[in-house]
Order: C-alpha cells, then sequence, then structure tokens
C-alpha cells in the first residue's frame, strides 16, 4: 500500500456506500468513485456537536430575520480578513444556497441570451451546463493574456460578466495577485461585474494562501461578487449554505428589487454547520490538508510513473491528468471505468466551446491513502492490459 490510513479519511468502502451520498450511491458496487468533488471524510466532531445541541434543543424553528449581529455573516467576513486578508465591507454579505445558485442568478441578473460570459476553461461542467442551458455564449479566458487582450476581446464577444473560479476547478491551480490584476483590469476597462468563486480557499496546499480577487483593491471589490462555502473544505455540500460578499452595487440592487424569499434562504441547521466549521474547525482542516497534500504527491508519482501528465495541484483534491500519448487516450474515464474506478470524463470541462480535452481526465484523491492504492492500481492495470 502507498500509504496508512489517517482518521480523518477512516471510512471504510461498506460504511461510504451506506450512506446516501451521490459519489457512492451512483457508482457500481464493483467501482471505486474517484469523480464528483466530495470527500470520503467524516465531518469534524465539532459540526456534529453543534449541529446535534441544536437538534436536541429542538431550536429548528423560524430564526429572527434581520437579526444583529448575524452570526453567519459574521463568521464569513472574520474568517475573510482572518484567512486572507481582505476585509469585506461591511453590510454588503448574504447567505445564498449554493455558489451554483450564485452564478446561475448572475447570469441572469447581468446577462441576456446571446451574451458572452468569460471563464477560464477548461472549467466547472456545472457552469458551462448552465450557460449553454441558458443562451448564453462560454468565452474562454486565456491564462497568459494582458489587460488590453482581454478587454479588446470581451468587447467583440459582448462580454457582460466574467467569472473566476480560484483556486481553479479542475487543475488546483491557484491564481496569484499577478494573474488576477489582468483579469481586473480588463474588467474595469470595459466596466464588468466579476464573479469570483472562491469555493477551494480553505484547500491551499503546501502553505500558500489564497488571494481573494476583491482585495486587489476597493475598485476591484466594487464589481465583485464573491461567493465561498464551508462545502468543499469541510465537507458539507448537502446542507447548502454559502455566502456572497456583493460589492458591485448594480447587482444589490437588482437583488433587492427581486420578491421577498425569492431566491431562498438556507436552514437553522446548515447556518450552526457552517459557523462551526469556520470558527472552530481549522485543527481538523490543518490535518486534512497535510494529509490532501501526501495524496496529491502519491498521484503526481503514480503520474510519472505511467506517462501521464499532470501539474501538481497548488490547492484543491483534483487532479487534472493528462493520458496523451497512452493506450487509453482516446477515452481515459471510460477505459478506467471498466477498470473499476470511476472519474470525471475530461470532455466536460470544455464542453459547448471550440477548446478540446478527450485525453484528460479529473481524479478526486480526497479519499483515504489505502483507497487511493487501490484506485490508482486498478488505473495502472488500465494503462498496462
Amino acid at each position: 500500500m502507498l500509504g496508512q490510513t489517517g482518521a480523518v479519511f477512516d471510512l471504510d468502502d461498506d460504511a461510504l456506500r451506506a450512506r446516501d451520498n451521490l459519489k457512492w450511491a451512483t457508482t457500481g458496487a464493483d467501482v471505486l468513485p474517484a469523480w464528483v468533488a466530495d470527500m470520503d471524510v467524516r465531518v469534524p466532531d465539532v459540526v456534529v456537536r453543534r449541529v446535534r445541541d441544536l437538534l436536541d434543543a429542538g431550536d429548528i424553528g423560524y430564526r429572527v430575520f434581520d437579526a444583529a449581529p448575524d452570526l453567519l455573516l459574521e463568521a464569513f467576513e472574520d474568517r475573510m480578513a482572518q484567512r486572507f486578508g481582505w476585509a469585506p465591507e461591511p453590510g454588503r454579505s448574504r447567505a445564498i444556497t449554493d455558489v451554483i445558485q450564485a452564478f446561475q442568478v448572475l447570469v441572469e441578473l447581468q446577462t441576456a441570451p446571446g451574451d458572452g460570459v468569460a471563464l477560464h476553461v477548461p472549467a466547472y461542467p456545472l457552469f458551462l451546463e448552465s450557460l449553454a442551458a441558458a443562451g448564453r455564449r462560454i468565452v474562454p479566458i486565456p491564462m497568459d493574456a494582458d489587460a488590453d487582450e482581454l478587454a479588446g476581446r470581451w468587447r467583440r464577444e459582448n462580454v457582460r460578466l466574467v467569472v473566476v473560479v480560484n483556486p481553479h476547478n479542475p487543475s488546483g491551480h491557484m491564481l496569484t495577485a499577478d494573474e488576477l490584476r489582468p483579469i481586473a483590469d480588463a474588467a474595469a476597462l470595459s466596466d464588468l461585474t466579476v464573479l469570483s468563486d472562491e469555493i477551494h480557499a480553505d484547500l491551499a496546499l503546501d502553505g500558500r494562501r489564497h488571494v481573494p480577487f476583491a482585495s486587489l483593491g476597493p475598485d476591484v471589490e466594487a464589481r465583485t461578487v464573491t461567493v465561498t462555502s464551508a462545502s468543499k473544505a469541510f465537507n458539507l455540500a448537502g446542507l447548502h449554505c454559502a455566502l456572497a460578499h456583493i460589492g458591485d452595487a448594480r447587482v444589490r440592487a437588482r437583488l433587492d428589487a427581486l420578491p421577498f424569499a425569492f431566491l431562498g434562504g438556507v436552514s437553522s441547521v446548515s447556518r450552526v454547520a457552517t459557523i462551526a466549521a469556520w470558527t472552530e474547525g481549522d485543527a481538523w482542516l490543518d490535518d486534512l490538508v497535510a494529509r490532501l497534500a501526501e495524496n496529491r504527491d502519491t498521484v503526481t508519482r503514480w503520474a510519472g510513473s505511467v506517462g501521464a501528465a499532470v501539474v501538481p495541484a497548488e490547492a484543491t483534491y483534483l487532479a487534472w491528468l493528462d493520458f496523451a500519448g497512452t493506450r487509453v487516450e482516446a477515452d481515459p474515464a471510460g477505459a478506467f471505468a471498466r477498470a473499476g474506478v470511476r472519474l470525471s470524463p475530461g470532455v466536460e470541462f470544455t464542453a459547448h466551446t471550440a477548446l478540446e480535452s478527450p485525453t484528460f481526465a479529473r481524479l478526486n484523491f480526497g479519499t483515504s491513502p489505502e483507497r487511493l492504492a487501490r484506485i490508482l492500481d486498478r488505473m495502472g492495470d488500465a494503462l498496462r492490459d
């Protein structure tokens, strides 16, 4: 085996399959799932305890609307300041159910059918599918373009919204301030709103520090909607709780004009769980991140040994693997599925664009070292057979 299973990953296959969980419940009994971005972990004890206290008290009726202070918003703003050095402008944060909800709402509020939406490609497949279904055009952002190049292209392509996913999914790359600045300057030149999805920010590896897009300056914050959640780092996706800081006054006005409760709200349970994760869960998170870095290194070494290409992730628990030149290059995810491993097909991350990624597959290494060893062993067999 390639490592020892730590307590954070001590659930066996049977326990995971017993969960009502998309990752495992929709994967065959003889297949190991390494696809959807959900980890094989126990929820932090502090989160379980705070939720249990809430339920034991029966405190799940209506919460106080417009409570001051709002402990969820405080937890979000304090975390941004303490962990990432960005103090969000007060009074502009609100709870939402999911990052994808914020994305879809911004698309509807800021763009019209036929408009362009700029984002880095490869991209999160649900974003691409959502844009295509809404009749918007996807305009890829090159990683190395300067502000004038971007602004010129966005004018030609009638881009009305810019989306930044940082840390990036699927590559795990963390965009630096120098990489973010041209996007911010181009958005200013074109007077565009920027949606910054920072849901993986807490999963920075090797001691790196995430740079919030809005932290580039007050002028940048004033055109940015920052969205994040505890769901990825603490594995709470099923609770549906995210936060948005709406720096752009135009977006705030449009949201305020919507009918009351049109966008729904987050539950009492999800609020308590998120507050607990962000205010009391960092020791658990530190242990998790150290283990993810070890798993990342295992995947990197394995890729080199079998002729696959990968740029080691700087954050997240995702590996964007290129199998060009190997015997599975025509359909990596399909070949590995036949070998008993489920990955996310690379083609999904460039869908509805002119870009292609058929030789790629995304691997989720947020699992135990022992299970990761079995996953990679099966994949290695597929590459050799």
